[in-house]
Formats: C-alpha cells, sequence, structure tokens
C-alpha cells in the first residue's frame, strides 16, 4: 500500500509539474493568437485609408477644376511612393522587428491624414499621397510577415493556409473597405473632403493602441545589423517562379489601379452618374471580388488557382472595355469583379509562392520584393493610360491598356502553368 501511495503521489507530481510548464506555453500562444487578429485589423485599417480619396477625386477635379491626366500623377506619386518605401525600409522589420515598423507605418499614416484634412490644395493633396504610400511600403511586407509568424506562433502545427488568407483578404479587404466608406461618408455625410479622413484617423489611432497587446515575432539580433537597400532574398532555384509570379501580381495590380484612379471619373463623366456612394461601391466591389476569390480558391493547387486567375482577369478586362465602347454600368461592374476576382487569385498565388521560396529569415525581404513589382504594376500602366487619354479617346486609350495586359497575361500564364520539373516549378 505504501509503495502504491508513493507512486500515486510521484505521479501526482509529475503531472502538475508538467502542466505547470504547459501554462506559461498555452498563454504565450494565446497571446500570439490574439494578436494575431489585432495585427489584421491594423492590417486592413491602416491599408483602407491609402483608397480613401478614390471616391473623392471627381470632387477634387470639380472644385480645382484639373483634369485625368492630374489624377494619373497623383495616383502614381502614390505608388512611387510605396515603391520607394518598399526599397528603402520594407525589409528593416527583419531585424527591428515587425511590431515597431508598424506602429511607424501606421503613425506615418497618420500624419498623411493631418495633410489631407489641414492642407486640402492640390500639392497638399500630393504631399499626402506620397507620405501615405511610404506608410504603405513599410506596412503591407512586414504585416504579411507578422501575420504568418504569429499564426504560426499560435498554432505550430497547423498550415499557413489561414494566415495568408486573412494577410491577402485584409490587404485587398481593406483597400475596398476604403472605397466604400469614404463614397458612403461623401454622399450621405457632411463635409466630404474632411469626414473621411478624420474617422479613418481614428480607426488608426486605436490599431495603434492594439499593437501594444501583439507580441513581437522577430527576436533581437546578436548584434548590430548594418543598413542597406532592399534586396530580393530568393534561392537561385526558385527565382524563375518569383520573377514570373510578381509579374502575375503587377497585372493584377494595373486592374486595381485602373478601377481607383480612373473609374470614379469614368462613372461621373460618361455614364452621368454622380454619386460617390456608387464610385465607393464600384471599387469595393472589385476588391471585396478579390478577397473572395483568395478564400474560394485557397485549397485550389497554386497551379489550378493561377489558371483560374489569369482567365478571370482576361475576361474581366474584356467586359470592362465592351462595358467603355459601349456605355453599361452593368456591364463595367460585371467586368470589373470578374477581373477582381481574377487579380485576387493570382495575387493569393504570389504570395503563397513567396512564402513557400523564401528563407524565413529573409521572408521581409522577399515579399516586400513582391509588393514592389506589384505597385509597379499598380503605377505604370495606370499612368501610361492616363497620358494616353490625353492624346486619344478614352475608349482607344482602354482598348490599348487591355490589349497590352491580354498580351503580359498570355507569356506569364505560358510560364507560370507550364508543368517543370525541379524546385522553381509551380
Amino acid at each position: 500500500m505504501l509503495e502504491r501511495r508513493d507512486f500515486r503521489s510521484w505521479r501526482f507530481t509529475v503531472v502538475t509539474a508538467l502542466k505547470s510548464q504547459d501554462k506559461p506555453a498555452q498563454l504565450a500562444s494565446r497571446r500570439h493568437g490574439i494578436g494575431f487578429w489585432l495585427a489584421g485589423y491594423v492590417f486592413a485599417i491602416t491599408i483602407a485609408f491609402s483608397t480613401v480619396p478614390a471616391p473623392l477625386y471627381v470632387l477634387y477635379q470639380a472644385r480645382d477644376h484639373f483634369g485625368s491626366l492630374l489624377v494619373t500623377i497623383i495616383f502614381a506619386v502614390y505608388a512611387l511612393g510605396v515603391a520607394a518605401s518598399l526599397f528603402l525600409a520594407g525589409h528593416v522589420s527583419d531585424w527591428l522587428g515587425r511590431r515597431r515598423i508598424l506602429l511607424i507605418a501606421v503613425a506615418t499614416n497618420m500624419v498623411a491624414g493631418v495633410a489631407f484634412l489641414f492642407w486640402p490644395t492640390v500639392p497638399g493633396l500630393i504631399i499626402g499621397r506620397i507620405v501615405t504610400g511610404f506608410s504603405i511600403g513599410m506596412l503591407t511586407a512586414t504585416a504579411t510577415a507578422y501575420l504568418s509568424e504569429l499564426h504560426a506562433a499560435a498554432r505550430p502545427q497547423a498550415p499557413r493556409t489561414r494566415a495568408e488568407i486573412v494577410a491577402a483578404a485584409a490587404s485587398l479587404g481593406g483597400l475596398g473597405l476604403g472605397t466604400l466608406v469614404a463614397g458612403m461618408l461623401a454622399q450621405y455625410a457632411g463635409a466630404p473632403l474632411r469626414l473621411p479622413y478624420l474617422v479613418l484617423e481614428v480607426l488608426m489611432a486605436a490599431g495603434a493602441v492594439a499593437l501594444a497587446f501583439t507580441p513581437e515575432t522577430v527576436p533581437p539580433p546578436g548584434h548590430r545589423r548594418r543598413y542597406r537597400p532592399q534586396r530580393i532574398a530568393v534561392p537561385a532555384a526558385s527565382r524563375a517562379t518569383f520573377f514570373a509570379a510578381s509579374i502575375a501580381t503587377a497585372v493584377g495590380f494595373a486592374l486595381f489601379g485602373l478601377f481607383t484612379s480612373l473609374a470614379p471619373g469614368f462613372i461621373a463623366g460618361t455614364l452621368h452618374d454622380h454619386s460617390h456612394a456608387l464610385a465607393g461601391a464600384a471599387s469595393f466591389a472589385v476588391f471585396g471580388a478579390a478577397a473572395v476569390a483568395q478564400i474560394a480558391t485557397s485549397r485550389t493547387t497554386l497551379r489550378r488557382q493561377l489558371g483560374i486567375g489569369m482567365s478571370l482577369l482576361t475576361l474581366g478586362l474584356l467586359l470592362v472595355t465592351v462595358a467603355v465602347w459601349y456605355p453599361s454600368l452593368a456591364l463595367l461592374l460585371i467586368g470589373g469583379v470578374l477581373a477582381g476576382a481574377g487579380a485576387g487569385a493570382v495575387f493569393k498565388g504570389g504570395i503563397s509562392t513567396v512564402l513557400a521560396v523564401a528563407p524565413p529569415d529573409a521572408r521581409g525581404e522577399a515579399l516586400a520584393g513582391l509588393f514592389l513589382a506589384a505597385y509597379l504594376g499598380l503605377v505604370v500602366p495606370v499612368v501610361g493610360l492616363g497620358f494616353a487619354v490625353e492624346a486619344f479617346s478614352v475608349r482607344t486609350s482602354l482598348l490599348g491598356f487591355s490589349v497590352a495586359l491580354a498580351m503580359v497575361i498570355g507569356l506569364v500564364s505560358r510560364r507560370l502553368l507550364a508543368r517543370r520539373p525541379g524546385g522553381g516549378g509551380l
């Protein structure tokens, strides 16, 4: 009996000790799980601010009497700000920490909001857009890597699927949310060039507070690292895959650029519908379709996901072009939704590809490279379209835009969808 009691006592002691050791691990896992959703909120609401001006451009145009070319220039300086930030600061969270860089990104975007509120002229709009672009460049790659790492810490045995979906949905869903909120407030509330910025400022401030409750995932470096500009860190065997996915992502973002820069003006000018709510809802529909497509295709193979994305993107571009030649709001929205869904699937495939081939200690750099390509795709074709509209009709210009993108889609599809042996295949 004594030996049995001793054994029971020993077993109780061991089990209690093991449970006491598990408790800190469970608390840490729960904290990372909560931090995952808080970081997703910060990502979505901060990137939402970047599209607030989209449905408001027609108001700026009417007030300051400028045309579509200046709209594309204002849009371009934002995208160039993103590209510059990705090159200069998109990778520094790999050693300075994800949470710190996210907080800086939120604060930078709030500074841009101050510019929009207190410098409401074209120069102020341009400066504000540049500052916003610099913020988003710090945000995108950092937040995507942060979500992946928080999810891995909270659920070590789970696949990355949830983190990838939340990152892509926060990015594209946030872009759509910004246009929707701004359009609704401009249509149904007062002070259309002030209230949307004030509302997003408050939401971003709440995001900054939320970051205080998210744990850091990057350990402090053992030694002080020397700063250098961005480079793309991808294994040599996977570079062809990486660059092909980057080009595909750039094509998808060109479609997003079309709807956030010129589509509101087309709805107001060609279709003679001056509803700011409609302009915001049209862009929201495109980004919303992109987010839904990412979720719907998340369980398909990467090759199939990219194939579906490329097909929908091409079909959507065709319908949007027809809607401009034979003005139709319904056809414009249908085409935009289809093209947005295709772009979303391609974007999700690009993120999955990069996270799969990038070394763990250089995910921020590799993702920054992907987003750099994406935002170059966002600006270059749309600026070209803006200049073309000055020289040719909107119909002819959009036809050339669509044909050029379709040709790139065809070339990239052959590379991405080909079955290739070896580590660099899809």
